[in-house]
């Protein structure tokens, strides 16, 4: 059963459990935002659901709510930074601004980042590049819950993927997915709501498929995109090997089985190959190419005629970020759902600091 919050009451109580865990007021305004923008967009697995799991985290000492995020090593296009062990949803805002700031000096701005923790969804801090008429570009690697094409073991994260561009009278494309089958997120999802998974999302631990929602606390293993060698599981593969290498072996972060899980419970490994988490950003100046009016001219035409195109009967053709901007419209009006076991986790996460959720 779902209970609706509005978009305030949830940013605000957000907002008080990241000060008490010792966040600056800056940095608690800029976690929530990012944090609840999952919810307004429908990506449900990504907001207030996962506050519990940042508390945790910062219980078991490994996320420092006063972080220095400084940059380590830059030249005039691209950037490493040190996220100091800070909220993925600070460090990844910081880390994108710098990347805009080199996209507006040179026309493009690239940046990796080492030793952070989860960023929230990727399509955030690709969006933060629209308002500036830039393409933005936002990528992660994640907990490795995901086994290669052909591999009993998990290897990789869901590792998603985040480009926004703008246009002019139609609205920005956004493309935000996991390279995966499904994210983790959505499993979660379907274990609170005592549902079954979709074949081609999950294995068991021998790499039979399995449809138990479950499957992760056995030995199971998330599929890349695609769920099997037939139907294209390689490719998803290679993405999510792309963004591993790209957050994590270019910026010095913990890179493929040696990422930490986000989940408290789990050890750290005992060898790691890095520091945290990593993360890429890019952001590239439209008029660096072409003037950015005539750019968007030709977006609006692009978007225009790919909604046009005839759909199959009892559909409609959508672009991307369509679906993410409609929910936001009707969230921040009606309200946000929230499930029931995720408010039996923030009234104990509003008890541990001694606030009230509800």
């Amino acid at each position: 059963m779902n209970h609706i919050f509005s978009y305030q009451h949830l940013r605000e109580f957000t907002h008080e459990v990241f000060t008490r865990m010792g966040c600056s007021l800056q940095h608690a305004e800029t976690a929530s935002e990012v944090l609840l923008s999952a919810d307004l967009r429908g990506v449900d697995s990504h907001g207030v659901a996962r506050l519990s799991g940042y508390v945790r985290l910062w219980e078991a000492g490994r996320i420092n709510t006063r972080p220095d995020v400084h940059i380590v090593h830059e030249t005039p296009s691209t950037a490493v930074v040190d996220g100091d062990s800070g909220l993925g949803l600070v460090v990844a805002p910081f880390a994108m601004e710098v990347a805009l700031q080199k996209a507006a000096a040179v026309g493009s701005g690239w940046v990796s980042v080492k030793n952070s923790n989860h960023f929230g969804i990727a399509g955030y801090h690709a969006m933060m590049a629209l308002e500036r008429d830039m393409i933005g570009m936002a990528m992660t690697n994640a907990s490795p819950l995901v086994a290669p094409t052909f591999a009993k073991e998990r290897m990789l994260g869901t590792n998603p993927i985040a480009v926004a561009i703008p246009a002019n009278e139609q609205p920005a494309f956004i493309a935000d997915f996991a390279t995966t089958t499904a994210a983790n997120g959505k499993l979660e999802i379907l274990q609170r709501k005592n549902l079954e998974a979709p074949e081609g999302w999950i294995q068991d631990k021998e790499g039979a498929t399995s449809t138990n929602p479950h499957e992760l606390r056995s030995g199971g293993a998330l599929l890349p995109l695609g769920g099997d060698r037939e139907h294209g599981s390689h490719k998803g593969y290679c993405l999510g090997a792309i963004v591993d290498i790209f957050s994590a072996v270019l910026s010095g972060a913990n890179y493929g089985p040696w990422a930490p899980p986000f989940v408290s419970f789990l050890p750290l490994s005992p060898d790691p190959v890095g520091q945290g988490l990593g993360h890429f950003f890019g952001a590239m100046r439209v008029d660096a190419f072409r003037p950015a009016d005539e750019f968007k001219a030709n977006m609006d035409k692009w978007i225009g005629r790919f909604r046009a195109a005839e759909p199959v009967q009892g559909q409609q053709v959508l672009i991307p970020g369509d679906p993410e901007r409609e929910m936001e419209k009707e969230r921040r009006v009606q309200g946000i759902p929230v499930l029931e076991p995720v408010i039996k986790d923030l009234e104990e996460v509003a008890a541990r600091f001694k606030i009230k959720f509800a």
